[in-house]
């Protein structure tokens, strides 16, 4: 791999940085991840290190924090819950419910601005001029998270981000032909690996790190550095699952190829074909002993992990299925028909819609977590440039996330999160102890 790398790569200065006659004082609003003063009297960056080369200890500048760094363990994705999909949901269900997003009401000297429930789009060009007296809403998101840092750097969308277990390293993948390696302590990228196309998608898996291209999976071992291709695939590698020791690849051709992975000879031997989908195959997930496939052709094909047969076909979503989750004992998938469908196995074992929540928009990708109460969570990207929170299984929304350009992934870490966007950043979100609703504001 070619590695290109150590720069610091994001920026902490707030929107007025090249205004060096403020009062050189650090916001403390600001520290606190809540400032809304637009300008601000007050720096919204860390103070300059004194010369002894001493840095600021009062606000962190890697991913975790103090009770994160004591967090061995990576939470899964399952919750334990009954089939109560959107039940107790209503106006008040959940923390805060479906109305933690609507306590937009700032008080300044000019009055009461009741915000709209929508993102500022000259916020969002960076060229607002009404600051905290505008009624579109000038913040990143609103619930029971904040946004803990940025890594900047990808020039394209970022379509895939890897944590593998017990690294200190995170891994994202762009359409810009790279992956960039950033150390978890310190925040900055420390290598950037120059790849032959654009990346598809990501998995970690063990002590492996595999990167969907085009025409090819790129495989290497982060403890080794064994580096391994993939041969196979036809057009862009889409999607990535391991199960029943298959390495499995969702490919633009509509085939999903499986390898099995040979200790002896060190390799990934190829194993088989599953063929049946007539569109790209853009997400696979593997639970119950069964492989779940979603496909641009509108359909999810259920899988027989032991023989690789396809036993059902799922027809239901009326657009392309952009994502599918295991959680528990259902099935969750996302369309571009702006639709979460969530199903369950009926006595015969074939798998029925039990229950279907509706967006205004379409949907990119879910991912589930638990927060720090430990209850289940769904994240779930729309292609209006936000990020949906929804407890399980009611399904009350508990907040938004807003970006400048849509979400296409998101990764669950322990207590913390990832998200990638459009322009090419990635963000790091840190679930919040208290949680009541909050709003976190942030410079564009």
């Amino acid at each position: 791999m070619d590695f290109d790398g150590g720069k610091r790569v994001f920026n902490r200065l707030g929107p007025n940085q090249q205004n060096d006659n403020r009062n050189q004082k650090v916001c403390y609003h600001w520290r606190a991840g809540n400032c809304n003063r637009f300008p601000c009297p007050f720096l919204h960056r860390e103070l300059s290190a004194p010369a002894n080369g001493t840095a600021s200890s009062k606000r962190p500048y890697g991913f975790e924090t103090e009770d994160q760094r004591s967090t061995a363990a990576r939470r899964g994705g399952r919750g334990n819950f009954s089939n109560t999909w959107g039940r107790g949901g209503g106006g008040g269900g959940g923390r805060g419910g479906g109305n933690a997003i609507n306590n937009n009401h700032i008080n300044n000297n000019k009055g009461v601005v009741t915000k709209i429930d929508k993102v500022c789009n000259f916020w969002s060009q960076g060229s607002c001029s009404y600051g905290d007296r505008c009624k579109f809403l000038h913040s990143w998101c609103t619930g029971g998270f904040a946004m803990l840092t940025h890594l900047e750097g990808h020039q394209k969308v970022v379509s895939g981000i890897a944590l593998p277990a017990g690294s200190d390293k995170l891994y994202t993948g762009s359409r810009d032909e790279t992956v960039r390696v950033w150390d978890c302590q310190s925040g900055q990228c420390a290598g950037v690996i120059n790849l032959s196309g654009e990346v598809g998608c990501m998995l970690s898996e063990g002590p492996w790190m595999f990167v969907g291209l085009p025409n090819l999976v790129k495989a290497w071992n982060v403890q080794t550095s064994a580096e391994l291709s993939l041969n196979g695939p036809v057009g862009q590698v889409y999607s990535l699952v391991v199960g029943n020791d298959l390495l499995f690849a969702g490919t633009q051709d509509g085939n999903i190829l499986a390898w099995k992975y040979n200790a002896a000879t060190n390799c990934f031997e190829p194993a088989a074909s599953l063929q049946g989908h007539i569109s790209a195959v853009v997400t696979l997930v593997v639970g119950a002993n069964r492989l779940y496939s979603g496909s641009m052709d509108k359909s999810i094909r259920v899988w027989n992990l032991e023989n690789l047969q396809c036993i059902q076909t799922l027809a239901d979503h009326k657009d392309v299925v952009m994502s599918v989750l295991c959680w528990d004992q259902f099935l969750l998938s996302c369309s571009l028909d702006k639709t979460i469908k969530v199903w369950a196995a009926t006595d015969s074992g074939n798998l029925e819609v039990t229950y279907t929540h509706s967006e205004e928009h379409g949907l990119l990708t879910l991912c589930g977590m638990h927060d720090l109460e430990s209850k289940p969570v769904l994240l779930c990207s729309c292609n209006d440039n936000t990020v949906r929170a929804y407890d399980l299984p009611s399904f009350s929304e508990r907040g938004k996330i807003y970006a400048k350009q849509e979400i296409r992934s998101i990764h669950g870490g322990p207590n913390i999160f990832f998200t990638g966007d459009g322009t090419g950043e990635v963000r790091v979100w840190r679930w919040l102890a208290d949680q009541s609703a909050t709003t976190t504001t942030t410079p564009a």
